[in-house]
């Protein structure tokens, strides 16, 4: 019974070296609301890590940041093209749902690599008036997944 007890705690300290870890992945939307149909909408998503938040970059003062904005882009994300809001007769609602299919169907893949969505934030940027003319619709999906390192 000892050695059955001793393996037991053995194996249960195993778990414990095993460390676990948060990280996020971001996917934006940004659909266009350009009447015409003219306007550009697309989901983008980062596809490398970017080790930006240092003491050079978030010291508190703009006017006192080390490099510029070009040092703080990254190369390698991923376009997916949407569709846009409003077609030449006015919103289409058939591009609305299409849409839809696309970003759901992404969050359903990212689903099956184990994240899990986690917050939605979402803005507009709408017409100012008869000369405007612009506008964005954007939403950021904010998704986590738990990751565990051994120690």
């Amino acid at each position: 019974m000892k050695k059955v007890t001793l393996a037991a705690v053995f194996v249960m300290s195993g778990f414990a070296v095993l460390a676990q870890r948060v990280e996020y992945k971001v996917l934006t939307s940004v659909e266009s609301i350009v009447p015409m149909g003219i306007g550009r909408s697309i989901m983008v998503e980062n596809k490398e890590e970017a080790n930006l938040i240092s003491a050079d970059r978030t010291n508190g003062s703009s006017s006192n940041l080390k490099g510029g904005r070009k040092e703080a882009k990254i190369d390698n994300f991923g376009e997916t093209r949407l569709l846009n809001f409003y077609s030449a007769v006015g919103i289409n609602f058939q591009n609305i749902a299409s849409n839809d299919a696309i970003i759901q169907t992404k969050m359903n893949e990212l689903g099956k690599e184990g994240w899990e969505l986690s917050h939605i934030a979402a803005g507009v940027e709408s017409d100012a008036g008869e000369k405007d003319g612009k506008g964005i619709f954007i939403t950021r999906y904010i998704f986590k997944r738990k990751v565990y390192d051994s120690e």
